[in-house]
């Protein structure tokens, strides 16, 4: 019998207990249902708008902003693509450099098992410390799809104003030495920071941040005496307005092959196709296998135990929701049209898809490969097939004992030839609304004419466990300003708005950031 058919028929009846008796046949796979056990809605107009004036800081930004567009240039223009290692090393030491710049009494290289992680401490005698984290990696470019050099920092012109276009323009680069030119320009005017800094840099989160806890872990007793942490970002959209989100899924990102072997199957290389008359086929075998792992439509988990982990919302998770749910009514349509997206799964729409959006996890085939896929034809039988796979996982899900789950999973069903191969992982992360790191933002952007949206996390991925579970900080992704093409061709930051656009260009950037050092100073 072949491996694949175990117990009752094939290995993908047996899952979904279609044919078979028993409980597998008595239920159909679905996912945990979310339970709300609240209709109170957090509301970020009740806080009260920073009343801080910085002027003499203001205007020096004003007086020096073609430096500090140079400034964010000079990033730009050295390529430092981890995927590749194209220039990590010279943008490891830009940025170590240019935290000295600051007067920091500390700022070093921090080896890794991978690419160098920075390491900078600059005390200012101030009562509180921010922890700012920063990447200096970006993804790779095919510079044949940018309408200018992906590393030439060039600034064009665009529908939304004058912007800067680069590799690292919105993700990361800009908004972080936007930051930097912020700090310079208080320096420049009071001699010092209201409050001190320590900053811990990678040079490998588009790599799924693999050794960043190596950088924490040498720290981590300087870095718990922090306040809260910053990651210097581009909240705004075209339209002006701001989401900010106090957390983010995990990730778990994994790859799955089949090959000849024992089993069946070519095993050196690729053979004549005739010969599938006699001889098994790895492909058609890891197309089985991932088969298992859900529902026939791709939307349900069925891999067992998968969702057991999950806990249901907080009630601050809740009162959340209910505060973004009358936005995202009257956005949900333009989103789905920016994605080119005709519905949801199931047709959700409202509170039903952002339940389903925010507080589930999910199984996602990114890239599929084997045999010939050029033009024509070639009749071959693949000896490998091989799929990249990644979950987002939500709270309490950790990244290993899911991929156990798939592990045990597919060995029951006969698949032990498969082999799995983890890439990357990490578990979500949540702060509380409620800390005054937070507060202290919500506060600078209402004094900015902006009252955000406030949700439980987004649904993409960041490291930020390393600060909230092993650091037990709160952090917060702040910023105004926009910027889009991340991981894309023609990647922006807006310098110059357009007249009228409610949107903050490079100048009311680096206000915004000036006003939070000093709300975060004075917070309770």
């Amino acid at each position: 019998m072949s491996p694949s058919l175990t117990r009752c028929s094939l290995a993908l009846i047996a899952v979904l207990g279609l044919g078979c008796t028993g409980p597998a046949a008595d239920r159909a796979p679905s996912r945990p249902p979310i339970q709300l056990t609240t209709a109170e809605a957090f509301d970020a107009s009740t806080v009260a708008p920073y009343a801080g004036d910085h002027g003499s800081v203001y205007r020096y930004i004003d007086a020096n902003l073609p430096k500090h567009l140079a400034n964010i240039q000079r990033w730009l223009r050295q390529p430092s693509v981890s995927a590749q290692n194209l220039g990590i090393q010279q943008m490891a030491e830009l940025v170590r450099d240019d935290y000295k710049k600051l007067g920091c009494q500390t700022s070093e290289l921090v080896p890794t098992s991978g690419h160098p992680g920075i390491f900078a401490s600059c005390d200012y005698g101030a009562a509180k410390t921010l922890l700012v984290y920063m990447m200096y990696d970006v993804q790779p470019v095919e510079p044949a799809d940018w309408r200018s050099p992906p590393f030439a920092g060039a600034v064009v012109d665009h529908e939304h104003g004058k912007v800067l276009m680069g590799r690292g323009a919105t993700n990361q680069k800009g908004p972080e030495r936007s930051f930097l030119n912020a700090l310079e320009s208080i320096i420049a005017v009071e001699g010092k920071l209201p409050v001190n800094l320590m900053f811990v840099a990678e040079g490998e989160e588009e790599l799924g941040s693999p050794n960043f806890p190596e950088v924490i872990a040498k720290y981590r007793d300087r870095l718990k005496q922090a306040s809260g942490v910053l990651f210097p970002f581009l909240s705004q959209d075209p339209s002006g307005a701001v989401s900010m989100f106090m957390g983010v899924k995990g990730i778990l990102y994994f790859e799955l092959e089949a090959k000849g072997g024992d089993w069946g199957g070519p095993t050196q290389a690729e053979i004549h196709g005739s010969y599938k008359a006699i001889v098994d086929s790895p492909v058609w075998r890891l197309i089985q296998a991932l088969a298992t792992l859900t529902t026939p439509d791709g939307n349900v988990i069925t891999v067992p135990g998968y969702y057991d982990a999950i806990r249901q919302p907080s009630d601050e998770e809740q009162r959340l929701l209910n505060g973004l749910l009358k936005e995202w009514v009257t956005r949900e349509p333009l989103q789905q049209k920016s994605l080119g997206v005709k519905q949801w799964i199931d047709g959700w729409t409202g509170k039903d898809a952002q339940l389903q959006y925010l507080f589930t996890t999910t199984l996602n085939v990114d890239g599929f490969g084997a045999g010939y896929t050029g033009e024509g034809t070639k009749t071959i039988l693949p000896h490998r097939a091989l799929a990249k796979v990644d979950s987002r996982l939500v709270p309490n899900q950790h990244p290993d004992s899911q991929l156990a789950l798939i592990r045990r999973h597919l060995d029951s069903l006969g698949f032990t030839d498969i082999a799995i191969k983890k890439l990357s992982g990490y578990p979500p992360a949540q702060s509380s609304v409620e800390a005054a790191l937070v507060q202290a933002a919500i506060g600078v952007y209402r004094k900015h004419g902006i009252t955000p949206t406030v949700s439980p996390r987004i649904a993409g991925s960041a490291p930020y466990y390393v600060f909230t579970d092993l650091l037990e900080l709160p952090i917060v992704s702040g910023g105004i300003g926009f910027g889009t093409g991340a991981h894309a061709p023609n990647e922006i930051m807006l310098v110059e708005p357009k007249a009228g656009a409610k949107v903050a260009g490079l100048a009311a950037q680096e206000k915004f950031f000036v006003d939070f050092l000093f709300a975060l100073a004075n917070s309770k």
